[in-house]
């Protein structure tokens, strides 16, 4: 029997497919044909989980104290090291009882905010390039999208200045990911100061992305938007789990800041799911307490995967500036090649997998994103195949030997 007659609300038949999704289904045709793959698409960091981290989950799960649901609003002793762990790296003072919520990884917790606090055609304003729950959330729940287009000449940061003002007036939320998915660009604290101001003029809620904080080189250290005199009033910040502790996979995040905006998010998240596994909590607090050695390992080793990576495209002709955060390296395609285009004949050539910059938004176009997730010996393979099939940027539209 044919259920034809049964379709798809317009809300999911307006989404485009998600990206990761068809890199998952090209990077399956390529292993049929036998391509040994160097998938350098998502930001899935490779390696273990921290020893200690697994080893928390192992004694709490032997526990039946953690079996049952867990609350609504995450354990009291998770909220608490959340709230700890933010003074202790930025000196912010949360309350763990009303300004912390654990969340399912952040993506949930940023998509689903944005179906808490926009209705239908409700203005949001959203970086171009951005990660994709930025916009894709606010699309979910009916909004209507204002990209914020970000442009190179000025690194990747939003020009507030140029936001008309009858489109501020009418926005009510405001999106933005700085250490930056997908450009690694960094915004100073003057920026963070000017958006707070920006802000509390017209009355916008802000939504801070800071899941790669920890992740920054050469002495950088990130602002967190809450350490903005002001900023608690009218934002919030999400944070994961994933990058700096491995954990990918274990799907912990969490959102702290203004009281009524978590209260919201927490509310409609009581009517869709039971929180994270008790056990879970267990070992992400353990995470948020290891001692700072094993943050400079994990900075250690991006930032000599992130030196290797450009100087070795440096040979074949890109000129990528040294990155300060994140895992990421944000590449030129080739003139006269778009970002599919160019992901896909890259995939086809050398079996090495890379992110088109226009599932990131429109002003993606023109670019690839690279992930730092192999060691060395396989970037340098990737690069030895790119040399082999002639891969390189030049000002010619020639991206191979081959064509």
């Amino acid at each position: 029997m044919s259920l034809n007659w049964i379709v798809p609300a317009e809300r999911i038949q307006k989404l485009p497919p998600y990206v990761f999704a068809r890199l998952d289904e090209l990077k399956a045709k390529a292993r049929e044909q036998g391509l040994d793959l160097i998938d350098l698409g998502m930001g899935n960091p490779d390696g273990a989980t921290p020893a200690p981290v697994v080893e928390a989950a192992i004694a709490a799960l032997k526990d039946p104290a953690n079996h049952g649901y867990p609350p609504f609003e995450g354990t009291a002793s998770f909220r608490r090291a959340i709230t700890n762990w933010y003074h202790r790296r930025y000196g912010v003072v949360l309350d763990p009882d009303s300004e912390a919520l654990p969340l399912l990884g952040s993506k949930e917790g940023l998509t689903h905010l944005a179906i808490a606090y926009v209705n239908p055609g409700d203005l949001v304003l959203v970086p171009s390039p951005a990660y994709p729950a930025h916009f894709r959330g606010p699309a979910i729940a009916g909004g209507k999208i204002h990209s914020l287009i970000l442009k190179p000449e000025n690194d990747w940061l939003i020009d507030l200045a140029a936001i008309p003002d009858e489109v501020a007036r009418q926005a009510k939320i405001l999106y933005f990911n700085y250490p930056s998915n997908p450009t690694a660009a960094t915004a100073p604290r003057e920026f963070f100061e000017e958006i707070v101001a920006f802000a509390r003029k017209y009355e916008i809620l802000l939504v801070h992305d800071l899941c790669y904080a920890e992740l920054a080189f050469d002495g950088y250290q990130p602002t967190s938007l809450l350490e903005i005199p002001g900023a608690k009033d009218i934002g919030v910040e999400f944070h994961t789990l994933s990058k700096t502790y491995n954990m990918a996979g274990w799907r912990v995040g969490f959102v702290v800041g203004n009281r009524h905006v978590i209260q919201g998010l927490r509310t409609l998240k009581t009517n869709l799911d039971y929180g994270i596994f008790s056990a879970l909590q267990k070992a992400a607090e353990t995470a948020l307490q290891l001692p700072d050695v094993y943050l400079h390992e994990v900075q250690q080793r991006y930032r000599t995967r992130r030196d290797f990576l450009i100087d070795g495209l440096g040979e074949l002709g890109w000129d990528i500036p040294r990155t300060k955060a994140t895992m990421y390296l944000w590449v030129k395609c080739p003139v006269g090649m778009g970002s599919t285009d160019f992901a896909l004949n890259v995939l086809q050539q050398t079996g090495v997998v890379l992110t088109p910059g226009n599932a990131f938004g429109v002003a993606g176009e023109g670019y690839v994103r690279i992930s730092l997730i192999a060691d060395c010996d396989r970037l340098g393979e990737a690069l030895h195949r790119f040399k082999q099939a002639g891969i390189r940027y030049q000002p010619e539209a020639v991206v191979s030997a081959s064509g």
